[in-house]
């Protein structure tokens, strides 16, 4: 009866068309202008509103994993991390729990893999950030024992958790099941949220006198990477990928740092860093910082080194449409830009949904070990 198991979610919808058939069904009998009659119009009428907002506010946490408990809801998850060191922690990557893929004989890495979840920490932005590193089986078996990965940054969106990167979008389960099927190579999984203080929403900008976290996604990050795992350290052994505000970064990013970034998939990506409460001013009347921020202008300006683009969107229902089909034009040779272009699709999860594993192929066609 977790906060979301299916369970509690049908009972809810239960709950409301059962009251909402109570509220037709009792209504003539409390119809009198006597005060039980009116209190009971009411209590029907606010139990059956209770209810259906408590169905829609179940499903929308279901897809978007905002709490991941009842005690999360209520405020009551107060206990604090403890940090484990493991043998394949570092100083920029600490391991702090491991978890394994549901399939059968999943509880051996070499079989299923392995789920790490880890705190990373950029030596020169100062920027610690939880989040998750997916293993596929292939790196703990013997035969692949001296053999490097590429490897895909994952960014999910604003302000999201990493975790919904595992439980909403089934990252690692897409990644195994296509590998599996021999439809993408194996690939490491470096799954985070762009928000690296939260709440404020830094849309991976490096902020005068703030968080600088261009640079930890762009320099740190990849160097915590291949510092940590076996991964390679030119352009083609790493991508970086992401959803909404991820997606945005991704783009941005790997425009910035051709030199070590191969690839980039920017899933319902922007092209400019917004300004908002969430963001607060980002450039401090800097014009040349503000500028850096816009992908457009970014990748206008950028000298073509065969970095390889893919970008998202649909026909109806996605707002970047137009923004996306000018960053298809301004890719220049030898850069590669591709495109998933839905017939119709909106801002969320069921929508990239369909757009990862194709992605993926495409990201496992770009980037190489």
């Amino acid at each position: 009866m977790g906060l979301t198991s299916n369970t509690v979610l049908a009972l809810a919808i239960i709950a409301g068309v059962l009251l909402f058939a109570a509220t037709v069904w009792f209504w003539p009998k409390l119809s009198g202008r006597t005060w039980r009659a009116f209190a009971g119009r009411i209590g029907l009428l606010l139990a059956t509103q209770l209810a259906l907002f408590s169905a829609v506010g179940l499903a929308a946490n279901k897809s978007f994993l905002f709490y991941g408990s009842w005690a999360d809801l209520l405020g009551q998850e107060t206990s604090m991390g403890k940090v484990v060191d493991h043998s394949m922690s570092s100083k920029d990557i600490k391991v702090v729990d491991k978890q394994k893929l549901d399939v059968p004989g999943g509880a051996k890495p070499q079989v299923g893999g392995q789920i790490l979840k880890v705190a990373i920490t950029g030596q020169k932005s100062k920027i610690t950030s939880p989040g998750y590193v997916w293993l596929p089986p292939e790196y703990f078996q013997p035969q692949h024992k001296d053999q490097n990965f590429p490897a895909s940054i994952v960014l999910t969106g604003y302000p999201g958790t990493a975790e919904n990167l595992i439980k909403g979008l089934d990252y690692p389960m897409k990644a195994f099941s296509l590998s599996k099927s021999g439809k993408m190579k194996p690939m490491i999984l470096v799954m985070l949220r762009p928000t690296v203080a939260p709440p404020r929403d830094t849309e991976c900008v490096d902020i005068p006198g703030g968080p600088q976290t261009e640079t930890f996604f762009g320099e740190d990050l990849p160097q915590a990477i291949t510092s940590t795992f076996r991964v390679g350290k030119k352009p083609e052994n790493m991508g970086f990928i992401g959803n909404s505000t991820g997606g945005y970064c991704a783009l941005k990013i790997a425009a910035h740092y051709p030199q070590t970034f191969g690839a980039a998939a920017g899933l319902s990506a922007y092209y400019d860093a917004p300004d908002d409460p969430t963001t607060g001013d980002l450039f401090h009347g800097d014009e040349k910082l503000k500028k850096r921020a816009d992908v457009l202008h970014s990748i206008e300006h950028k000298k073509p080194t065969g970095t390889s683009f893919l970008v998202t969107s649909s026909e109806k229902g996605e707002p970047n449409l137009t923004d996306t089909r000018k960053f298809i034009k301004k890719v220049q040779g030898p850069d590669r830009v591709s495109s998933i272009i839905l017939d119709s699709g909106g801002h969320n999860f069921n929508t990239w949904r369909r757009e990862i594993p194709p992605m993926l192929m495409w990201m496992s066609g770009r980037i190489e070990a």
